[in-house]
């Protein structure tokens, strides 16, 4: 019972999102009435306001005494699943793309810097060895494949990188990684980029130096960068 009233208090914190996102409730305006809303999300009105209290938690409503709480203007919004489920909706597509650019720009070469000294022998098989599964992703033209191990080549950095903070900030973003990462690496040209990028990182990763590893990651974002713009969004 308690696993089925929390799907149904995450299924109206969807909902809500769904219809922020879509425009049809609006930043700024009071939320319709509350046996309105219900109705609409198919739930009760007892599930309902769990589900607006998680989203007051996030930033996207805002409670207003004596009144109807009202949906926040998207600049104030706090809670990392909220922004996400924005920056996958198809209009905010390339905003989304380039902020996520920005975001793997900050983690990873600062993660690449950290996991460089203390990273093992075991590490590096590790790295190693999802080269090599992209390699060969890519020579049989299996992009699901080359999405897995291109994502956990990085994983393995992050792991190496031994920061748990750091690891627990990136992970709410494993989904929006792949989707972004499945859309770029349908590209033949942008996989063999890829392949030639994170070959460099191991390189680095094997010197165990920091800064020599931190410039093969940047150098890898700063090609990621410039493929999405040619390949992907065609500027």
């Amino acid at each position: 019972m308690k696993v089925e009233r929390v799907s149904r208090t995450q299924s109206v914190v969807d909902g809500l999102l769904d219809e922020i996102i879509a425009g049809r409730l609006v930043a700024g305006e009071t939320l319709p009435a509350e046996a309105d809303l219900a109705t609409l999300l198919g739930v009760s009105r007892l599930t309902l306001r769990e589900g607006v209290r998680l989203l007051q938690a996030q930033g996207v409503i805002v409670a207003v005494p004596g009144s109807r709480h009202r949906v926040a203007p998207v600049d104030e919004w706090t809670g990392l699943e909220a922004v996400v489920r924005l920056a996958r909706s198809g209009g905010a597509r390339r905003r989304s793309s380039l902020d996520l650019i920005d975001m793997r720009v900050m983690f990873e070469t600062g993660a690449a810097e950290l996991a460089a000294p203390r990273c093992t022998d075991e590490h590096i098989a590790q790295l190693e060895s999802r080269l090599e599964l992209m390699r060969t992703a890519h020579h049989n033209g299996d992009v699901p494949g080359f999405v897995d191990a291109d994502l956990a080549f990085h994983d393995v950095i992050f792991a190496a990188a031994d920061n748990r903070i750091l690891v627990a900030s990136v992970r709410p973003l494993t989904t929006m990684l792949q989707d972004s990462r499945t859309e770029t690496s349908s590209v033949r040209d942008i996989r063999e980029h890829a392949i030639a990028e994170h070959a460099a990182v191991l390189e680095a990763m094997r010197t165990r130096s920091a800064d020599a590893a931190r410039e093969a990651m940047a150098s890898h974002m700063r090609q990621t960068r410039d493929d999405l713009l040619h390949y992907v969004l065609g500027e």
